[in-house]
C-alpha cells in the first residue's frame, strides 16, 4: 500500500471515534498492553508528560513541547485529532511523521491489528510511541485522547501529569457531573508521579486530593500562582489560563533536574505557532472583514469564545455552524447570541449532524440563518455577505474547522 491506501486503511478498516462515535470507544486497555509488548514497551523508553483535561489540553500540549525545543532538547508531541493531515499527530521539533513511517509501520504490524481488532487510536498511539523510542527523543508530550484512565495513553508512566479542566463533554462515557469525569481523568496520576492541575473546583478538587494521596502524588494547582504576563503567538484570550498551567508544570519539570531557562520559556510562549505548528486556537484567516476560527466545540469551550467574539468591536457577527450528531445542542446552542447570521452547515464526517436538523433546533434557541451543504459552501456565502467592519466566525466543531484551514 502507498500512504493514502495506508492511511485510508487506517481510517476505514478499523473503528475510529472521532468518525464513528461511541462504537470505537474501548472500555479497557489490554489491546494497547499487548501492542506495547509487541513492539518491545517503547513507552518505557523516553521521558514523557502525559496532558488531559477537557479543553485547553492541545494547546497546553503545544506550548510545553515548543518551550523544550526552545530549551534544546528532542520533543516528541503526540496529539489528536489532526485537522488536515494524518501526520500532524505525530511529531518531533515541530517535524511530522513521514509518511513512509507510517507505511511502514503498517506493514509491519498489518497481521496483528486485525486480528487483534485494534481501533484507529490504539494503533496510532502504538505508532507514536514506536517512533519516539526509534528516534530516541529527550521527552514526549502525550495528550490523551479521551477521558484519561481507559484512554490508550494511559501506559505511560511520566515525569508530570497534567489535567488542564473539568467540563462537560463525551458525557456518555466519562459521566454527566464534575465527579466522575474528575474521576476519568484522574486515571492518569500515577503513583510518586507529580500532577498539575490547570482549573478546579470544590467538586473536582476533592477527587484531584483523593487520588493524589492515595497515589503518593505530589499535586500542584497552578490557579494558585501568580506569573508575569507573557506573549503568545496563541491570541485567545482562553490561553492565559493555559500558560499558567504550562508555566507551573515547567517549574515542577525544572525541580526534576530539567533544564529550562527564561529565555526558553518566553520565547517557547512566544513562538508555539512556529515551533510545533498548531492551527485551529482563535485562528485569524482573514481581514475585513475579520474572519476567525477556534476548535472550541464543547460547553466551557465555546463559552469563552463567544464572549471574546461579544468583546470585538463590529457592525454585525456572522457564524459558520457545523457540528456532529453527538452533541448536546441544548447545552451550546443558548451560548450563541441570537443577532447573529448564522449559516448552519455539515461537516464532512460520518458523524457530521444534518444542517436542517441543526437548524430546526437553533431556530428554538432563536438563531435563525441559512442551510448549506458544505462548510466551504457556508463560508462563501458568509464573505459574499460580510462587509468590511463585520466579523466572520467558523466553528462548533474540530471537523468544521478543519474543513476550511
Amino acid at each position: 500500500m502507498n500512504y493514502q491506501e495506508t492511511v485510508n486503511w487506517m481510517f476505514n478498516q478499523l473503528p475510529m471515534f472521532q468518525r464513528d462515535g461511541q462504537s470505537a470507544y474501548k472500555k479497557d486497555l489490554t489491546n494497547i498492553l499487548a501492542f506495547s509488548k509487541v513492539l518491545d514497551y517503547p513507552e518505557q523508553r523516553f521521558k514523557s508528560i502525559h496532558v488531559a483535561g477537557t479543553n485547553g489540553k492541545g494547546s497546553t500540549s503545544h506550548m510545553l513541547a515548543s518551550i523544550l525545543q526552545e530549551a534544546g532538547y528532542k520533543v516528541g508531541l503526540y496529539t489528536s485529532p489532526h485537522l488536515k493531515s494524518f501526520t500532524e499527530r505525530i511529531k518531533i521539533n515541530g517535524k511530522e511523521i513521514r509518511e513512509s513511517n507510517v507505511v511502514t509501520f503498517i506493514e509491519k504490524h498489518k497481521d496483528f491489528l486485525e486480528k487483534e481488532k485494534l481501533s484507529f487510536f490504539e494503533m496510532t498511539v502504538g505508532m507514536a510511541f514506536d517512533y519516539f523510542a526509534q528516534e530516541k527523543v529527550d521527552i514526549a508530550v502525550i495528550e490523551v485522547g479521551l477521558g484519561g484512565r481507559l484512554d490508550s495513553t494511559n501506559i505511560v508512566t511520566p515525569e508530570v501529569s497534567v489535567i488542564t479542566n473539568i467540563g462537560f463533554d463525551h458525557t456518555q462515557f466519562l459521566g454527566d457531573t464534575y465527579a466522575s469525569i474528575a474521576t476519568e481523568k484522574a486515571g492518569i496520576i500515577k503513583k510518586d508521579v507529580p500532577v498539575v492541575i490547570g482549573e478546579s473546583h470544590v467538586e473536582t478538587k476533592k477527587v484531584f486530593l483523593a487520588k493524589t494521596k492515595l497515589k503518593e502524588a505530589p499535586i500542584y494547582f497552578a490557579e494558585k500562582n501568580t506569573f508575569k504576563d507573557y506573549p503568545s503567538d496563541l491570541k485567545g484570550s482562553y490561553q492565559k489560563k493555559n500558560i499558567k498551567t504550562v508555566l507551573t508544570t515547567i517549574e515542577v519539570l525544572k525541580t526534576n533536574n530539567w533544564v529550562i531557562s527564561e529565555e526558553s520559556i518566553q520565547n517557547g510562549i512566544q513562538k508555539t505557532i512556529k515551533n510545533t505548528g498548531l492551527r485551529g486556537r482563535w485562528d485569524v484567516l482573514g481581514e475585513r472583514p475579520l474572519t476567525i476560527t477556534d476548535t472550541a466545540h464543547n460547553r466551557e469551550g465555546l463559552k469563552l469564545v463567544i464572549e471574546q467574539l461579544s468583546s470585538l468591536k463590529k457592525e454585525r457577527l456572522h457564524i459558520v455552524l457545523g457540528v456532529v450528531n453527538d452533541k448536546d445542542l441544548d447545552i451550546i446552542l443558548p451560548l450563541f447570541p441570537s443577532d447573529a447570521q448564522y449559516y448552519f452547515c455539515r461537516p464532512h464526517i460520518p458523524r457530521g449532524l444534518s444542517e436542517v436538523i441543526l437548524q430546526d433546533k437553533a431556530l428554538v434557541y432563536g438563531l435563525k440563518g441559512s442551510v448549506y451543504s458544505s462548510v466551504n459552501e457556508a463560508l462563501l456565502e458568509a464573505k459574499n455577505q460580510a462587509q468590511e467592519k463585520d466579523i466572520i466566525f467558523i466553528g462548533g466543531s474540530t471537523f468544521t474547522v478543519a474543513e476550511i484551514i
